[in-house]
Parts: structure tokens; sequence; C-alpha cells
């Protein structure tokens, strides 16, 4: 039996690594008239999902493709998080929704 597991790989500049959008956001809050924010880095978010055994065999996968696809390892730094696990069994495929939350 499979399951299917929805992903999210957040890509980030590594800290150190110039961020000019960053730095053009929080450039830009003083004139929006906001104060207190600081150190802004802008990256990715990557949502997808993986048919796999379990979630160790759907986390490697995407632990994969985190660091050999989605993101260059040299200056930017990934982290993955589950989003939802659904059973992949003829009689729950028709059911919508029906995964639960982790």
């Amino acid at each position: 039996m499979s399951a299917s597991y929805r992903f999210a790989v957040n890509v980030l500049p590594k800290p150190g690594i110039l961020d000019p959008q960053g730095r053009a956001v929080e450039s830009s809050l003083g004139h929006l008239g906001i104060a207190g924010v600081s150190a802004v880095r802008v990256g990715r978010r990557i949502e997808l999902a993986v048919e796999a055994a379990d979630e160790a065999a759907a986390r490697a996968i995407v632990d994969r493709l985190a660091t050999e696809l989605l993101s260059n390892p040299l200056i930017e730094a990934s982290s993955v998080e589950l989003l939802m696990a659904t059973s992949s069994t003829s009689s729950e495929s028709s059911t919508s929704g029906g995964g639960a939350s982790r």
C-alpha cells in the first residue's frame, strides 16, 4: 500500500549571502510607515506531492530534490515540511479531503 505525502520545500539565501530582494523590501518599509522590522530575507516555497510506501521514503525523495534540484546548496539553505499524508487505497481515493495534517 502506498500513500501520497504533500511537502513544502522552503528555500532561503544562507546567512551572509547577499539578498537584494530582502534588502529592497527592508528599505521600502520606511516608506510604508512600518518600523521595527529587520533582517528581511526573501526566498521561495515549492509544494509537491510524493507517492511512496511510507513517510520516510517520501521525505528521502523530497530531501534529495531540495538539495539537488530546488536549491543551490552553496548559497541557499532549504528546509522540508510535511503538509499532509493521504492513503492511496481505492476506497479512499474517491473521497475528498481524506488526509490528516501533521
